[in-house]
Parts: C-alpha cells; sequence; structure tokens
C-alpha cells in the first residue's frame, strides 16, 4: 500500500508539471504540443487507474476519512477533462463527449463526500435533470441571468484569491496540516465553478455540433469532384484569370504528339528552353504586361490620324508674309479691300432695328 502510495503521488506530480506546461505553451495547434497533451492525458490515466485499483476513494467515506495529502487526488478527472479539451487529434464531438464524462466523474465523487457547496449542489441537481441545455444562469429574464453570472464569477474571484493567499507561503504548509487541507479544499472548490462553466460551454458546442452536416466519406466518387483529379484527367472549368497556371501551360505542350510519324507539325510550338519558361513564368507580375512603349504608342496613333499636331507655343505664333510670292500678297489685298467695301455698306449697328427708339 505505501509502494501504491508513492507511486500515485509521482504520477501525479509528473502529470500536474506536464499540466503546467501546456498552461504555459501557446502553440495549440503544433505536432509537439499535441504529443505533451497525450503524454499528459496518459499520466493522468493511468493515475486514476491506479486510484481505482488500491480504492483509494470509497462511498462509504465522508471527508473526515481522507486524509489532506490525498485530498488533491479528487482532481484527477477534472484535470483529465480539462487535458482532453486541448485535444485536437480527433473529433470535436468526441472531445466534447469525454471531458463532459470526465468532469461527470468529477461532480460525482465530490457529490459522494458532501463537497459540493448548496448552491454547487442545485447546479448539480439541475445539471442532472438536463444535460443537454444546462447553463450556470437559467430563467428567461436577462437581468437575473446577469446578476448570477456576476455572482459566480465575484465568488471565482474569491477563491482565486483565497487559493493564491494560502499558497503563497509553500514553505509554511509542509508541517501545517490544517493549512494543506484548507488549500486543497479551496483549490476543489475553485475547480467545481470552471466545471459548471465548461458543462455549459460543452453543451452549447454539442448543441451546434448536431446542426452541421454531416462529413462526407471521402471514398471514389468524392475524388471525382476532386479539383486535382480533374485537372489530372485534363477537365478543366471555367476561370477568370488571365494567364493560365505554369502547370497548364506545360500540360497544354505535353497534351499530345507536336509532330506526326512523317515529320509533319500537328500544332504550332516554339522552340524554347523549359527552365527559362518555367523561371519566366515564376518571376513575373501577376498583372498582363504592356506590349509597347509609350513612344510606339503616340506612334502609331499618329499613324492612324487619332492625334492632332499643334497647340502649345506654334499655335500663337503666325509666319510673316512672303514678299517673293506676288500671288499670295494679291489675294490678302484683295480680301483687305473686300472687307473694307463690306463695312462701308454695313456700317456699324444698322442691322439693330429692334432697340430703336
Amino acid at each position: 500500500m505505501a509502494e501504491a502510495q508513492f507511486s500515485i503521488r509521482a504520477l501525479f506530480a509528473a502529470g500536474q508539471t506536464q499540466r503546467k506546461q501546456l498552461e504555459s505553451s501557446w502553440e495549440a495547434s503544433s505536432l509537439l504540443y499535441q504529443d505533451n497533451v497525450r503524454a499528459a492525458l496518459g499520466t493522468f490515466e493511468e493515475c486514476r487507474s491506479l486510484a481505482e485499483r488500491i480504492h483509494l476513494f470509497s462511498q462509504n467515506e465522508s471527508e473526515d476519512d481522507i486524509s489532506s495529502g490525498d485530498l488533491q487526488y479528487l482532481l484527477i478527472d477534472y484535470y483529465l477533462a480539462d487535458i482532453t479539451l486541448r485535444d485536437t487529434t480527433i473529433s470535436r464531438r468526441t472531445v466534447l463527449q469525454r471531458a463532459q464524462d470526465a468532469f461527470e466523474r468529477f461532480l460525482v465523487l465530490l457529490d459522494t463526500y458532501r463537497l459540493l457547496s448548496k448552491g454547487d449542489s442545485k447546479l448539480y441537481e439541475r445539471y442532472l435533470d438536463n444535460r443537454t441545455s444546462f447553463t450556470t444562469a437559467a430563467g428567461s429574464d436577462p437581468a437575473a441571468r446577469r446578476n448570477t453570472k456576476i455572482a459566480r464569477f465575484r465568488q471565482e474571484t474569491d477563491l482565486k484569491r483565497k487559493l493564491e493567499y494560502l499558497s503563497h507561503n509553500p514553505s509554511d504548509l509542509e508541517n501545517d496540516d490544517t493549512s494543506i487541507r484548507e488549500l486543497y479544499l479551496a483549490e476543489t472548490q475553485l475547480h467545481v465553478h470552471q466545471t459548471f462553466q465548461a458543462l455549459d460551454m460543452i453543451g452549447r458546442e454539442l448543441q451546434i455540433l448536431a446542426l452541421a452536416p454531416p462529413i462526407p466519406h471521402m471514398g471514389a466518387d468524392a475524388l471525382e469532384n476532386d479539383d486535382r483529379q480533374r485537372a489530372r484527367r485534363g477537365i478543366r472549368e471555367y476561370s477568370d484569370r488571365l494567364d493560365p497556371p505554369i502547370s497548364q501551360m506545360l500540360a497544354d505542350s505535353k497534351a499530345g504528339p507536336i509532330l506526326s510519324k512523317n515529320g509533319k507539325p500537328l500544332k504550332p510550338f516554339t522552340l524554347l528552353d523549359s527552365r527559362q519558361r518555367l523561371r519566366d513564368g515564376v518571376f513575373k507580375p501577376d498583372h498582363s504586361l504592356p506590349t509597347m512603349t509609350i513612344d510606339e504608342y503616340l506612334e502609331e496613333e499618329k499613324r492612324r490620324g487619332g492625334m492632332i499636331d499643334g497647340g502649345g507655343e506654334q499655335s500663337s505664333s503666325h509666319p510673316g508674309p512672303d514678299e517673293d510670292d506676288l500671288e499670295k500678297a494679291d489675294m490678302e489685298t484683295m480680301k483687305a479691300r473686300e472687307w473694307d467695301e463690306f463695312t462701308e455698306a454695313n456700317p456699324k449697328g444698322t442691322g439693330n432695328t429692334l432697340n430703336r427708339g
């Protein structure tokens, strides 16, 4: 019996060390973190099975029958449930159900030893009456639900302060059996509060998962609808991408022979190094590149007649008359005489007959 006590104490201490390492780590999705989760679960499972083999707790006992050093083992199922919720290697529904079972074992054990307070006992009865829709703040009145949540939050805060105060000087607890007992009982009460909150969360999440559609089985039919499988068979769908991917370009170049048996080309082709083609396809912008410079574009617009020369300083400068061009000089003289004759025959204001007095 003494060897078993020593063994369960070592297992529980190792599990506590692993649990604290998980709480201090933030990479919950990494493979190392999940390996640590499985290792901690294995340690606490072994600790739980050992406690059952040596009959550490009995239904015929009361709180006073448990030694102060064994009170900490009441939390084995709680730690199992808490660590199980961190597991992401299996389905979420399975994780929630396993954690729910462990939380229930924890509450059953505490209820056996009458360690649940009056308020927690009522919550436990409500949970047993309706496990699927259990909530810590029952009722339809929003104000009452809010007050209940505030009250439980304050109780949990007080328990944390009490636990922090009791564990402030661990050296003083080594020889003080009363302080050790008070410390473990305070820790148990704190985890009871957290257990009911976790059961509330688990019930809500299970309801959401029940409404989710079933995950289809990845069989042969599912592979037929896979995009990569269709791409391997050459089945392509509509895409608004301007430039095809490199894999498609290479697939197009390899689809069918280029030359017939007689040496006749069956499709147009370009002699190009495959490495150069891959490099050009990778190191380029996502958008389509221009095909001509700005100067080439302007020259093309001039050639098509889309641009008219002029404007600027050239439009304001008029060339002087050419004295050697007598014919043009006579034309300008005749034009000036005709304008003078027109102004003499039509004085200013002649046509204004509407405003005469």
